[in-house]
């Protein structure tokens, strides 16, 4: 059945939103619309142009007949730093503040829009690099990780502070918390992650970065390769970080004393680190 250019592009754009980064043949679309490769190849073009308008995505066209149209979904600058600016102000409330210059964050981190968004942000960042595993730590970075990796059509593993039976067998590292300078323990089941895979590692919340650096070294011991280190928000800490190079989506100064409690919110890294880098290229 021959299908109205109208009703293709609605559904094209859908099929690739609810497939990035997924490769779909020409031969697909013509079937599936009972249209001549031509008509398919104008229908991409107009997507294409229209993702680039509003600076939602990037369609690539690749040619031959292994060829087909790859959709990455990502943020233009100008968007994401509209994201982030709505970020901060969601963030940027005294009632958020936790004992020990923590923030109250589950209930963004628990709705889908955000999640939406913090992950396409997260994505936007490592759209060029080699990824093929994205790590995050329980529990708070679950619902971030599943979301980047969905954007980057990767999956995610979870390293558990505790074993599990149903991990299997497990590699585990001490690491010392950069807060509290205790020292603990993560696991990570052995067939989560393969020797030489490119890993980028998220998360809730950074303060002193001890939990990054612990997974940072769970990832040496399996032999994979660390890509790059996000986490939605990044706390004050008046010692030494225990990790470098962190992008954070925003930056949280808090006030806790007898007299005073304050949350500040700004602007983190992340726009330096992604659209900066990019201005340098």
């Amino acid at each position: 059945m021959k299908v109205r250019r109208s009703n293709r592009l609605v559904d094209m754009t859908r099929y690739l939103m609810e497939h990035p980064r997924t490769l779909v043949s020409l031969k697909f679309f013509g079937e599936r619309y009972g249209s001549a490769k031509s008509s398919i190849s104008e229908d991409l073009s107009i997507i294409r142009r229209t993702l680039h308008t509003w600076g939602v995505g990037r369609l690539e066209t690749l040619p031959g007949a292994s060829g087909g149209a790859r959709l990455t979904l990502l943020y233009s600058e100008e968007n994401a730093a509209q994201v982030i600016d709505d970020l901060v102000k969601a963030v940027d409330d005294d009632s958020r503040l936790l004992p020990g210059g923590y923030v109250y964050l589950s209930d963004l981190l628990g709705r889908p829009d955000v999640l939406r968004e913090v992950g396409r942000l997260i994505a936007t960042q490592y759209v060029d690099d080699d990824v093929d595993v994205v790590m995050t730590v329980e529990t708070k970075g679950i619902p971030i990780a599943q979301s980047v990796a969905m954007y980057l059509n990767k999956p995610f593993v979870i390293v558990r502070n505790s074993s599990h039976i149903t991990e299997g067998s497990t590699v585990s590292v001490n690491y010392v918390s950069g807060s509290s300078q205790r020292i603990k323990k993560m696991e990570l089941s052995r067939r989560t992650l393969k020797e030489g895979a490119n890993v980028i590692v998220v998360d809730d919340f950074m303060k002193g970065g001890g939990t990054l650096n612990g997974m940072k070294s769970l990832i040496e011991e399996f032999g994979a390769h660390l890509v790059g280190m996000t986490v939605f928000a990044e706390g004050q800490f008046s010692g030494q970080r225990l990790v470098d190079g962190c992008t954070s989506l925003i930056k949280v100064q808090a006030i806790d004393d007898t007299t005073n409690k304050k949350i500040t919110a700004q602007p983190g890294s992340y726009m330096e680190a992604v659209f900066g880098n990019k201005k340098e290229k």
